[in-house]
């Protein structure tokens, strides 16, 4: 998908700024993941979170995601990276697959840069999303 079909709320947008620039200084972000989002936060449409579609993938949303690769289906909540822990199915945006769904619809299918080639995902499901039940602030 291409950068400009993404969509962020405004809260989202200011957040993840500085995560980014932090990824970049600290070097643990892998250079591809670093350029997929600054794609995003370049290319996005930003709204107001009030006005945010209910299908669209956003920090702290819970999506069910299948790898089309593979036909495996896994259900995340898209977190900070202080928050991720995969074992609890919190996925991190640093990670190719969090990076990829954030700010896409139910429905779109992801080519994803992975460390050893590209892998595609579909968006089977937004299961809740905090801007859909006026939870703006998490």
């Amino acid at each position: 998908m291409d950068p400009s079909d993404t969509i962020l709320s405004t809260i989202d947008y200011a957040r993840l700024q500085p995560l980014v620039r932090d990824a970049i200084v600290s070097g643990s972000t892998p250079q591809y993941l670093i350029a997929a989002l600054e794609a995003k936060l370049k290319h996005a449409r930003v709204v107001e979170p009030e006005q945010m579609p209910a299908d669209v993938v956003t920090m702290n949303s819970q999506v069910r995601v299948r790898d089309l690769d593979i036909d495996e289906v896994e259900t995340y909540t898209l977190v900070y990276p202080s928050f991720a822990d995969i074992a609890e199915g919190n996925l991190s945006v640093l990670t190719p697959i969090g990076a990829g769904v954030l700010g896409h619809v139910k429905g779109a299918t992801i080519d994803m840069e992975l460390p050893y080639g590209f892998s595609r995902v579909r968006i089977e499901d937004v299961h809740f999303q905090p801007e859909s039940v006026g939870q703006y602030d998490v």
